[in-house]
């Protein structure tokens, strides 16, 4: 089955793109950017640093890290970030309907 892949290019020279929102997804599911960063096969610098990068990107910071302590340390994101992560799939959505037709014609040969 065909499927889409969307990266949004920002006048910044940045990029977002399904790595960095699964990323996000990622941190908001286990609370704990080294745990993300390892389950998409990355080394926690790998994922902080994208996690800066995004923060850079999107002009706020996308994620809020809390320190070890008696109650362990964590990550969540902001409201920044919860947004992104959001809009970044509503557009995916949109593309994907918007492609479907056209993507099931060329899985079908018919676009040869």
């Amino acid at each position: 089955m065909a499927r889409l892949s969307l990266r949004i290019d920002l006048d910044s020279g940045g990029r977002i793109g399904p790595g960095k929102i699964a990323l996000l997804e990622k941190i908001a599911e286990t609370g704990s950017i080294s745990a993300a960063a390892r389950a998409l096969g990355m080394s926690y610098k790998r994922g902080w640093d994208l996690v800066e990068e995004t923060s850079r990107l999107v002009g706020s910071r996308v994620v809020e890290t809390q320190s070890g302590g008696a109650h362990g340390g964590g990550a969540r994101l902001t409201e920044a970030g919860r947004d992104l992560v959001r809009r970044y799939r509503a557009i995916e959505q949109a593309a994907l309907a918007a492609a479907k037709e056209h993507m099931a014609a060329i899985e079908s040969g018919a676009g040869s």
